[in-house]
């Protein structure tokens, strides 16, 4: 039988519903109006729904930051959405506090929620002693002496991109080239070899489009610097039922990513077990598993029968690991790359100097040790990190109500004087990685010049930059710090190696017509082609030595 809207039953649904969204309104308009951060100064917001997220987005290269630092000093709060308050802060005693309370400061949920949706329960994105637990299992994939022997992967990878575009080059003519989509091809081949012994040939040129590419393309395409509806599904679960574009999109590309990873997982250990039983073995144990590789490791925890409950990953634990690093461990280091590329290109002396240093050895295949030798590569590769680093900023949400310290007293928009920042549970710290790279009080005048120079004798005030590499934040800090930094950073000198001593960039477009777009990387991007999407074209000649 039919139910009318003036049903008992539906009138106590809806009124239910509407009692559930004043209660929730209720608790948003007091934690907004009650908050500890209101005391300190900050911009105005430019509007009551998005507060000043549309004015942060619409300033390239993420200078809006920088100029509200220097306006209101080293601590200062915007708001999001229906004007909630954001804490950002550049004090290296506070950010290092988010960094190392690491429970007391998580990812907001509604992103964790929806990365996880996506990519599966991977390190990046649980929590607590999941996250402990499955750092301790993967930590083994990353030390010194595994990427030490990855490294031989990393430069063959680079030669092959060397030699596909030494191909195009034949002729000895400029060519044109998006370094952007060939660098991304490059690092999936790399993270699928080194990671998973398994080749996904993206490099092929003769092959069709590979689908992790096309799946990976697809969901930064369709990802926008902010979500309104992201946020209000955190407050209002049932605005989960709701379709959308962007959804979809994301469903079609976490299909790929998991079935990809369940192929890869099935297939190990099918492997592993059919080794087992040619030996006769009942079960395979931890010492049947000797290889220190990612894909091992995980299939270690999973199946290995003399391994504690306490250390054993799931199926579903495996799984969500594989799109986790197939996204960590090629979209930022094929970003960063690109963006190397880029200020070689716009620095052409920088170019000639770095050629000049990589042209004195005379391997194409140079060991770890030997890329780590080179100085100037290695003041470039920083500089890099610190200008043009992929993730431009760390949102962390407060789980319990606490006090940041500070490196020095500040005084709030009252003119009262305070020793630390009182913080509400769910009010949001913003860890400004770009505008922490490029704090003149800090880094000096020149702070904003890409100049590799300045690694030889680094200025003093960085030692208090609490990251676990460099003194950047490229790599994060504290507990939750990149896990495979170590294999980004050789990974990325490889690649330099092979291109710079074999050819000569230049921009393909003047450098006005190339912009930097952030959602999530920082990635680049041309005016006159944005239907493109992301990109940077540079055209490239072979270099002949005189």
């Amino acid at each position: 039988m039919a139910l009318s809207l003036r049903s008992p039953d539906v009138l106590a649904v809806i009124a239910a519903l509407a009692a559930y969204a004043l209660w929730r309104a209720y608790r948003l308009l007091s934690f907004v109006l009650l908050t500890p951060l209101r005391n300190l100064p900050g911009p105005r917001a430019s509007s009551w729904v998005y507060g000043n997220l549309k004015d942060v987005a619409a300033v390239e290269n993420s200078f809006l930051p920088d100029r509200w630092f220097e306006q209101y000093g080293k601590h200062y709060v915007d708001h999001e959405f229906f004007m909630t308050p954001r804490l950002w802060t550049l004090d290296p005693r506070a950010i290092q506090h988010v960094l190392t309370h690491n429970d007391d400061y998580a990812r907001p949920e509604e992103n964790r929620r929806i990365l996880i949706e996506v990519m599966g329960r991977g390190i990046l994105f649980v929590q607590g002693e999941e996250h402990r637990k499955q750092r301790r299992i993967l930590n083994p994939a990353f030390g010194p002496a595994q990427v030490r022997d990855l490294t031989e992967i990393f430069v063959r990878k680079s030669l092959e991109l060397r030699d596909i575009w030494a191909s195009a080059t034949a002729d000895g003519k400029p060519y044109e080239v998006n370094v952007s989509r060939d660098l991304s091809r490059t690092t999936l081949d790399v993270i699928g070899l080194a990671g998973f012994n398994y080749d996904f040939n993206a490099l092929d040129p003769s092959g069709k489009p590979n689908e992790l590419s096309i799946a990976f393309r697809n969901l930064f395409s369709n990802t926008a610097a902010f979500s309104l509806l992201s946020f209000l599904r955190a407050w209002f679960p049932v605005l989960n039922i709701i379709p959308n574009k962007r959804a979809r999109i994301a469903k079609e590309s976490s299909k790929v990513f998991k079935r990809v990873g369940k192929n890869l997982v099935v297939d190990m250990k099918e492997s592993v077990m059919r080794d087992a039983a040619k030996q006769h073995r009942d079960g395979v144990e931890r010492s049947d598993l000797k290889s220190r590789d990612l894909l091992t490791l995980l299939i270690k925890a999973n199946i290995a029968k003399d391994l504690p409950a306490s250390q054993r990953l799931s199926d579903a634990d495996v799984i969500g690991q594989i799109p986790t690093f197939l996204l960590a461990g090629h979209e930022t280091t094929s970003t960063s790359t690109t963006w190397a590329l880029y200020a070689l290109s716009t620095h052409l002396g920088v170019q000639t100097k770095l050629r000049e240093e990589l042209l004195a050895v005379q391997t194409d295949t140079p060991t770890m040790e030997e890329l780590s030798a080179f100085p100037y590569l290695d003041g470039v590769v920083r500089e890099t990190l610190r200008l043009h680093a992929p993730v431009t900023m760390l949102i962390r949400e407060a789980k319990k109500d606490d006090a940041l310290p500070v490196s020095e007293p500040y005084t709030d928009r009252f003119g009262k004087v305070h020793t630390d920042i009182p913080i509400a549970k769910g009010n949001k710290v913003v860890i400004p990685i770009l505008a922490v790279h490029r704090s003149k009080e800090l880094w000096g005048e020149d702070v904003l010049e890409f100049k590799p120079e300045r690694w030889a004798q680094p200025p003093e005030a960085i030692s208090a930059i609490p990251g676990v590499w460099g003194h950047l934040l490229t790599f994060t800090g504290g507990p939750r710090a990149c896990i495979g930094y170590r294999f980004s950073l050789v990974e990325m000198k490889a690649i330099l190696f092979s291109l710079i001593r074999a050819f000569e960039f230049k921009l393909a477009v003047p450098a006005e017509d190339i912009y930097i777009k952030s959602a999530p990387l920082q990635r680049p991007m041309v005016r006159s082609a944005q239907d493109q999407g992301f990109q940077l074209p540079l055209i490239i000649k072979p270099y002949k030595t005189a």
